[in-house]
């Protein structure tokens, strides 16, 4: 629930960055990332990511360097990319560390382990990926982060969540 209509502190339009402002036009797509060790937990939310084709498949993402999961991911090298379907943007703006979860983010949502770490209950999609390389390239003000997909899950009837000019549609 809020009281705004706006994200309270956001600069007016005209005093945003272009590339930003740029990138707030194009639909974006709205993921977790989450990995576990030794009753470890952490999680990030992601929306800078595609998925190249192949055999095998791999994501590519834009990794923010100080985010407190990567750190485990990177020890790991596994994760599991929970795809958020509708009505789980609380979820998405609770790992990007902008709304409150007393307790700890994975005390939002319902979550299950997997071998490659916890998946959100009720999302779209699930992907099992093993990180290729954990010293990766920066990109703009991210890593360049690849890896490769070893299993996916599509839940059938959940639509997708999509980010696309600061909002959830």
């Amino acid at each position: 629930m809020t009281i705004h209509r706006s994200h309270p502190f956001a600069p007016p339009p005209e005093s945003r960055a272009p590339a930003r402002r740029l990138r707030g036009l194009l639909p974006s797509p709205v993921s977790i990332w989450a990995s576990e060790s030794g009753g470890e937990r952490e999680g990030w939310t992601i929306s800078s990511m595609l998925i190249a084709d192949g055999d095998p498949a791999q994501f590519i993402a834009l990794v923010h360097e100080d985010a407190e999961w990567w750190d485990l991911f990177r020890e790991t090298g596994l994760a599991v990319v929970s795809i958020l379907g509708q009505g789980q943007g609380w979820v998405s703006e609770v790992f990007a560390r902008a709304a409150p979860s007393p307790g700890g983010v994975f005390r939002t949502g319902q979550w299950a382990s997997s071998g490659h770490g916890p998946r959100l209950e009720g999302a779209a999609a699930w992907a099992g990926v093993r990180l290729l390389d954990a010293e990766p390239e920066h990109a703009g003000w991210g890593l360049l982060v690849r890896a490769e997909v070893e299993w996916i899950e599509i839940a059938d009837g959940v639509a997708a969540l999509e980010h696309r000019g600061g909002r959830y549609v």
